[in-house]
């Protein structure tokens, strides 16, 4: 239900953005009107990821047709049906033909024909980071007959931590973490892959933290009672096991659970001890992976968690004022979030997105996303009387 909320939230929220947009700015004076108003910018490619296979889509698609754009939708592989299904949804609301195209298929492929095409103005990319910074730099490109700079939009993924001080409620601190690292699979760009733990409660906070995700059960996502189901595909099993093992190396492991055979599962894992420049606090590996860190200050704390090329999400555990306050000046992510999950942004509320190379453009659900499907106009008129005004309608 929480999905369903966020894509009418993004809906309506875009809608009336719109509205309050579209009357444009006046600064007239005597004699003179300024006027500045937004036009669309023109084709909107919006490549949407697998994770949140209906919201995000809306949620762009949205943006992008109520700013006027005409706007072709190409979704991850693994989403193609509920693309499919969003689609119908559109034409029956009553989408004019022609205005919006539905267009699957492997990305390798219709993803580059679209970024380079000259004809597109604009793309909206939500996905890894390699594919993301591909896209921008093929975006950069000038293609023959192209007559504009495209504008590129590009979530691309984090590697977020949570810093854990000795004056957090241990409570509720390994219930936040628990549910930012392993809620969904650890398959969401906001997911904690990082806990950065004060060394005074740092063993107590592994073997809390430990207890705590061997209550988590493992099976089919169809089931009730299910907490951790499957990842998305065998691909991607493949590759945080590998991971995994190669974490091993350097790191100690703290908890692997037993999971079914039959399905792409991968256990929620805990490593402790992690060094601050391995593949563990460096390398996001989208899934249910947490690497525990030790910091002997919380100054240093801060330092281990900005020391990462992204800048999505974090959080802080702590009831000391200035801690609190240092994090707020000091912590270099998009979205921060204190005594609370790092997960589930809510439209206008936290309107989400990072920097660094989390990626590049104003953040979804907030008060600037819609201008970047928009091209500002500023018009200004003398509208003092000068000499004869031929009569209207006597074309010279």
């Amino acid at each position: 239900m929480q999905k369903f909320r966020k894509l009418i939230d993004f809906c309506r929220y875009y809608a009336a953005e719109m509205e309050r947009l579209e009357k444009g700015i006046d600064r007239n004076l005597p004699g003179e009107t300024n006027s500045y108003r937004y036009w669309p910018r023109g084709i909107a490619v919006v490549i949407s990821p697998w994770n949140f296979p209906l919201a995000i889509p809306t949620g762009m698609v949205a943006a992008a047709l109520v700013t006027g754009n005409c706007t072709i939708l190409k979704p991850a592989d693994p989403s193609g049906v509920i693309a499919a299904k969003l689609t119908e949804i559109l034409v029956e609301a009553g989408i004019p033909s022609g205005v919006f195209q539905y267009l699957p298929g492997p990305g390798a492929e219709i993803g580059a024909y679209l970024t380079q095409h000259p004809d597109v103005h604009l793309i909206a990319f939500t996905g890894s980071q390699a594919v993301g910074c591909r896209i921008y730099a093929d975006a950069a490109v000038l293609q023959p007959g192209q007559k504009h700079l495209k504008r590129v939009i590009a979530e691309m993924g984090g590697k977020n931590g949570i810093i854990v001080d000795q004056s957090a409620d241990l409570d509720r601190a390994i219930a936040g973490v628990v549910q930012s690292a392993f809620g969904y699979g650890g398959q969401k760009c906001s997911a904690c892959s990082r806990a950065i733990v004060l060394d005074g409660i740092y063993d107590t906070f592994v073997q809390r933290l430990v207890e705590a995700t061997k209550s988590l059960n493992i099976g089919p996502a169809e089931h009730p009672a299910t907490t951790i189901g499957p990842v998305v595909t065998a691909e991607a099993r493949d590759r945080i096991l590998d991971a995994i093992a190669k974490g091993k190396t350097e790191a100690k492991l703290a908890l692997e659970l037993p999971v079914p055979d039959v399905g792409y599962f991968v256990s929620p894992t805990i490593f402790t001890e992690v060094p601050t420049n391995g593949l563990l606090a460096q390398v996001e590996i989208f899934g249910p992976v947490l690497a525990v860190l030790r910091a002997k200050s919380f100054t240093e704390a801060l330092a281990i968690a900005n020391d990462t090329q992204y800048a999505l999400t974090g959080g802080l555990y702590s009831r000391t004022p200035s801690h609190i306050e240092q994090a707020k000046a000091e912590f270099e992510v998009g979205n921060l979030y204190i005594n609370r999950s790092i997960t589930g942004a809510i439209v206008d509320r936290q309107p989400f997105g990072g920097f660094k190379l989390s990626g590049v453009g104003s953040k979804a659900g907030g008060p600037d996303y819609l201008l970047q499907f928009l091209e500002p106009r500023a018009i200004a008129e003398n509208i003092q009387r000068q000499g004869f005004a031929p009569i209207e309608g006597i074309d010279f």
